[in-house]
């Protein structure tokens, strides 16, 4: 009897063993609380906007073409480089008109020649008329070859301006000082005064050309606010609309617009085309940062602290997101202000996932 009282109590004790371990283990198998940094939704003040194409152009920048046709026999600059005012940029063919200089000069110096033949004539029919010698008809004569001689020099001289003024067209030189852009021509192509032989940029601020729909003229005006984006939707630069022209486009049905773009630093090109934003108007929108949202293929989610069964919980919401607006999306639909958004770890979070915030 004494060695069966014995066994039951050793049967009693492991089972009391055994049970207390078992307890811990079920606690185990139950998901932990993770901690998570949180930040409630506040409205914040962001713009009602609407992206559209830029083109930026240069109020400093010159096309160059040719006053004169002819083929083009020396190209003195490359693309890029930098030219000072009246620089020769480009020579087209000048051989013809200086030929034809030439021929006129020729012609004046015989002109000449013939001027002071009769200039002698005159003074020695002058002479001779004072003493009677000659009758009035032909010192008459002598007057009027001599003028007719000195207007035929004139009238040469006059020509051999022009022609020297046009042959002066036969070299292309910069108007004023900057950067040559591409040079499409090449020595031995034959131009016309409509060819383009290279652009001119002078350097210094821009203007941003934005053609927005006719329907939206009535919320555009100088001073309304227009952003140029970054290749990843930040803003690179704010400038104001400082152009609205007086009529819509009737081809297309669209206004243009142009706004001022500083480039002091050069990070702008002339006829660059990239994003900007036009902020129709300043409207309250929660905002959250880049940081709280995730991406399942279309559609956008965070994730609120709500209440799960075992308390504080991870609850994943389908949001509507905005523009970017420095490192915070502005959310369209999907949250209210107040709510309570986890901001960090969220990679690691499943719907209704137990979790301790901490601000």
């Amino acid at each position: 009897m004494q060695h069966r009282s014995i066994l039951i109590a050793l049967v009693a004790v492991l089972t009391g063993v055994a049970g207390s371990c078992k307890k811990p283990a079920q606690a185990q198998g139950g998901m932990p609380a993770s901690p998570v940094q949180v930040q409630k939704v506040a409205l914040q003040l962001v713009g009602d906007s609407t992206e559209f194409l830029a083109t930026l152009q240069s109020r400093n920048a010159a096309v160059l073409q040719p006053e004169v046709e002819g083929q083009i026999t020396k190209i003195f600059v490359v693309s890029g480089a930098h030219v000072e005012a009246g620089q020769p940029v480009m020579e087209i063919d000048p051989r013809r008109q200086q030929a034809t200089v030439n021929q006129q000069v020729a012609t004046r110096q015989s002109q000449q020649a013939t001027l002071a033949f009769n200039q002698a004539q005159l003074d020695r029919s002058r002479k001779l008329f004072e003493a009677g010698v000659i009758s009035r008809q032909e010192f008459d004569n002598a007057v009027s070859a001599h003028d007719a001689s000195k207007a035929n020099v004139e009238a040469t001289d006059a020509s051999i301006n022009q022609q020297q003024v046009q042959l002066h067209y036969f070299t292309v030189r910069a108007p004023a000082a900057g950067t040559i852009g591409d040079i499409p021509v090449r020595a031995g192509d034959r131009v016309t005064n409509t060819t383009v032989l290279t652009t001119l940029d002078r350097g210094g601020e821009l203007e941003a050309y934005i053609n927005v729909p006719s329907e939206r003229s009535a919320d555009i005006h100088n001073g309304t606010v227009v952003e140029l984006l970054n290749e990843d939707g930040t803003p690179a630069l704010s400038t104001k609309v400082n152009f609205v022209s007086p009529r819509v486009d009737t081809a297309n049905q669209l206004l243009l617009t142009k706004s001022p773009v500083p480039n002091a630093d050069h990070r702008f090109r002339n006829d660059q085309v990239l994003h900007a934003r036009i902020i129709w108007k300043q409207i309250n929108k929660p905002m959250v940062p880049v940081t709280a949202t995730s991406r399942l293929g279309a559609q956008s989610f965070v994730f609120v602290v709500g209440q799960g069964p075992a308390g504080a919980a991870a609850l994943q919401k389908p949001v509507k997101l905005g523009p970017l607006v420095g490192n915070s999306y502005v959310v369209e639909e999907g949250l209210n202000p107040g709510d309570t958004v986890i901001i960090g770890g969220t990679q690691n979070l499943i719907d209704g996932m137990p979790v301790v915030p901490q601000a």
